[in-house]
């Protein structure tokens, strides 16, 4: 399972409905997108730019397609830049990826009896074992104190970068989380170009995640 996949079954309540919103949901998904591309060593993050080391397909069609826009792409483009085109389509596409392997279900009902909502519990009505790994993975990364592998670190990143570390790690003190996923974050986990990788694209999932709150809340009317 990739990160995005992760990433969703984790920003999902048992019940189907996202536990962040829209914004930090969507942004999330699209840093994803980058870091697993970054981790099976297809792109890198150089001057704050995405450039292209492997254009070679990985064998995941949604992960792949976003190589490819990449690749196509005849200007060199920040981290930012990526993360915000992908935020705009990603998120259905994995859910209805979750859904035809049979991970999660649709379920539709009405939000007061009007307003339609589409809701994504799990399949068989228990937390997805693929969640549960992700999450167990992660727990123990916070909990310990010792380098942490790649794959978890940068689930780490995402998760903090769209304040969800709240919602996961909920039975455990919020600050000592935030303390711990920072020391992870700038810890030798890795291969320093991954991890330096790694920390451009968190930074640009937070800037794109400012920048858009920014700009809702200015074009509201007070």
């Amino acid at each position: 399972m990739n990160l995005v996949e992760e990433f969703t079954l984790l920003a999902y309540d048992d019940d189907g409905t996202p536990l962040t919103d829209s914004t930090h949901l969507d942004y999330g998904l699209g840093g994803g997108l980058l870091l697993e591309l970054a981790l099976a060593g297809r792109v890198d993050v150089a001057d704050k730019r995405v450039i292209v080391l492997d254009p070679r397909p990985t064998g995941d069609p949604l992960i792949d397609a976003a190589l490819m826009r990449i690749v196509a792409d005849d200007k060199s483009r920040k981290s930012g830049h990526w993360v915000s085109k992908f935020a705009k389509d990603t998120r259905y596409q994995v859910l209805d990826k979750l859904v035809a392997e049979g991970i999660l279900r649709v379920e539709k009902d009405k939000v007061l009896w009007v307003f339609p909502r589409t809701k994504y519990p799990a399949a068989h009505g228990v937390e997805p074992v693929q969640e549960t790994d992700a999450r167990e993975r992660m727990r123990r990364a916070v909990l310990g104190s010792g380098a942490v592998e790649p794959r978890t670190a940068a689930l780490g990143a995402l998760v903090a970068a769209t304040d969800l570390d709240q919602k996961v790690f909920a039975d455990l003190d919020r600050k000592a989380v935030k303390a711990r996923l920072r020391d992870i974050g700038e810890g030798a986990w890795g291969a320093a170009a991954v991890q330096k990788a790694i920390e451009e694209i968190q930074a640009a999932v937070l800037v794109a995640i400012v920048a858009s709150t920014t700009a809702a809340t200015a074009g509201t009317p007070s």
